[in-house]
């Protein structure tokens, strides 16, 4: 176990533990060589040793952490078209119970995944 499935081992809610669960999923599927820890307090996906991707539960919303204002900025005019989301220089926040698009997932954390290993 490391510190993301500790993480989602302690969410309670079992609809928001299984969307965190398909993000860090998802950022897996792309990065099978990312290793779970921690970045900035929170559990973490981390690429060449470098924050990849994390995903937490707040009282109101999910979290979704690309350690890149690049990388939100690539993806935030379709992340507010989803209904309850709202992005800033770091984040997207999806309202709890809201559908988070997979191929929003997939797109960020391929873009993070470019700046990352310089392409």
């Amino acid at each position: 176990m490391g510190a993301v499935d500790d993480y989602l081992a302690g969410v309670e809610n079992a609809a928001d533990r299984a969307a965190l669960a398909r993000i860090y999923a998802i950022a897996q599927e792309l990065a099978p060589d990312a290793e779970q820890g921690i970045s900035y307090r929170m559990p973490a996906l981390k690429h060449g040793g470098k924050a990849l991707i994390s995903a937490i539960r707040a009282a109101k919303h999910i979290g979704v952490y690309p350690f890149s204002a690049a990388a939100v900025a690539a993806v935030a005019a379709r992340a507010e078209t989803v209904d309850g989301a709202e992005s800033s220089t770091g984040a997207i926040r999806f309202a709890l119970g809201s559908a988070i698009p997979e191929d929003l997932i997939r797109d960020l954390v391929a873009f993070r995944l470019a700046e990352i290993d310089g392409l």
